[in-house]
């Protein structure tokens, strides 16, 4: 039941207004990529958002939509290895390489037609500085949300753990 609030949640604060690239969908792949004890269900939960959102919001070329769901996959699969490394300088650091994979890879000027960028080392160049402040919005929402996400699980289990430490749910400190 928890997965799909987590989805909701998910395809709820990517369709409000926000600044570009000012969205959860990153930092829901890290949290259930470090939380969800399935980690087939981690990898999907972020997809499934966007799925979920994107049935709203209009779906883009496929190539696009290749590389940003590709992409949120990756940041799931940093967020595995961020499970079993958990501290606070491995979570800050896989969001900011997460964001840093999302402009790379979102970015690619074969991703775009040949009219919007040549797909020449010029044309990515240009592609890459104009998606510069969208990075700045990635990064500031990944951030943002990793920490509100992270940070309040981590306040709920503290609390849980500390005033009813006889809930035997809680005590694996893996949502199901």
């Amino acid at each position: 039941m928890l997965i799909y609030f987590l989805i909701l949640m998910g395809a709820v604060l990517r369709i409000l207004p926000h600044p570009a690239n000012f969205a959860p969908i990153a930092a829901l792949a890290l949290f259930g990529a470090v939380y969800v004890k399935d980690k087939r269900l981690a990898l999907i939960l972020p997809l499934s958002a966007m799925i979920v959102s994107d049935v709203f919001l209009g779906f883009d070329n496929w190539q696009s939509r290749l590389s940003v769901y590709g992409t949120f996959f990756l940041v799931g699969l940093i967020g595995l290895w961020i499970r079993n490394h958990k501290n606070v300088f491995t979570v800050v650091g896989g969001t900011l390489i997460g964001s840093t994979l999302f402009y790379l890879i979102t970015n690619l000027v074969w991703i775009y037609p040949p009219k919007m960028y040549p797909h020449t080392l010029d044309g990515q160049i240009t592609s890459y500085i104009n998606a510069l402040p969208f990075f700045k919005y990635t990064l500031l929402g990944d951030l943002f949300y990793v920490g509100l996400f992270f940070g309040l699980y981590e306040l709920i289990w503290l609390y849980e753990s500390k005033y009813k430490p006889m809930r035997p749910a809680i005590a694996s400190k893996k949502l199901d």
